[in-house]
């Protein structure tokens, strides 16, 4: 198999460019595997333990830079944490791109703008997290769109997969603070408008998803990102107003849930995106939990429900070609013909 670093080099030296690296990387590993096709869902996270040792690296930096920071004033601390992720971007994720160091990076650098432009446009000393009062904020709608600024001018410049999940996160915030200055906080409205906005970052997945069918390229991880946002932002909603949050959820909450869950695995095999899955995995554990729970101990209801939820999974994942191919065979060729085709 080609050795990523000598890809890396061949784009530093202007022999490839990052797109023609991609398309090779993917067809020797498809080569040396005997597969083709998108249905493995690759994305990179490591290229090999120094990305596990660089990461612990950058995180003691990051951490000692906000506390000494933190010393003066914790807008100078986050400052600090934000400019330092920049910094060491331009070397591990720009020259050596190297990939868990980069997602690290990216995560530091965004949530360090956010907390320093809602510290500075809110007037606080802090950033206190969980207070509703603060989110209805207009300081914080407007940090909410610098940082996605932020995020757009860290992608124009390091071109990391994640980051525009991120931007996209950043834009769901801005929009619910928007939402929360002229509704009820406490409302049903807020779990609608965030359900919105699932079906909104869902769909932003989707176009990227459309620009590389043959999942060979950058976009496949953008949309793999967003594909892992959008999940939750869209099954917490149906949480919520079915009521599994209340003292005594009714059955009923939770076969919603349920439901929601099982459209959600149709969705994620039509679409060839095990991610759907795995970032509402959590409800729907917490649904049958609820269900099975009534009368048993915790230990026996938690143990019937993991078995339920691991065997399903297995099965999935065991015939996931197979079941694909069945329902991409019931849908209508337009929309077929805009899908990864089925192995």
């Amino acid at each position: 198999m080609i050795d990523e670093r000598d890809l890396d080099a061949a784009v530093t030296a202007g022999v490839l460019d990052t797109v023609q690296r991609e398309r090779l990387a993917q067809f020797a590993r498809d080569h040396k595997r005997g597969t083709a096709g998108p249905d493995e869902e690759q994305f990179r996270l490591l290229t090999g333990f120094n990305d596990i040792f660089v990461t612990i690296a950058v995180g003691l930096v990051l951490f000692a830079v906000a506390a000494l920071g933190g010393l003066v004033a914790p807008v100078v601390g986050a400052a600090g944490v934000a400019g330092a992720s920049w910094g060491l971007a331009e070397y591990f994720t720009r020259q050596r791109r190297m990939a868990l160091p980069a997602i690290v990076l990216l995560l530091t650098f965004v949530g360090a703008v956010m907390a320093v432009l809602v510290m500075l446009l809110t007037g606080s000393g802090s950033v206190e997290f969980g207070d509703s009062r603060a989110a209805m904020s207009p300081g914080v709608i407007v940090a909410a769109a610098g940082t996605a600024a932020a995020a757009w001018l860290h992608w124009r410049r390091f071109m990391v997969p994640i980051t525009v999940a991120a931007g996209a996160g950043v834009l769901v915030i801005m929009v619910l603070a928007m939402f929360m200055m002229v509704n009820d906080p406490g409302g049903p409205g807020l779990s609608v408008a965030l359900a919105i906005c699932g079906l909104a970052v869902f769909a932003f997945a989707m176009w990227a998803d459309a620009r590389d069918r043959a999942r060979v390229t950058r976009w496949s991880d953008v949309a793999f990102w967003l594909h892992l946002l959008a999940a939750p932002l869209i099954v917490h909603p149906v949480f919520s107003l079915a009521g599994l949050l209340d003292p005594t959820p009714a059955p009923g909450a939770a076969v919603a849930v349920i439901a929601v869950y099982v459209a959600l695995t149709i969705v994620a095999l039509a679409i060839d995106r095990r991610a759907l899955l795995v970032s509402a995995l959590g409800y729907v554990i917490y649904a049958i939990q609820t269900l099975i729970g009534r009368g048993e101990g915790f230990s026996a209801s938690f143990g019937i429900t993991a078995l339920l939820i691991g065997l399903f999974l297995v099965a999935l994942s065991a015939g996931w070609k197979p079941i694909r191919r069945r329902v991409i065979a019931l849908l209508p060729q337009g929309i077929a013909g805009r899908l990864p085709a089925a192995a």
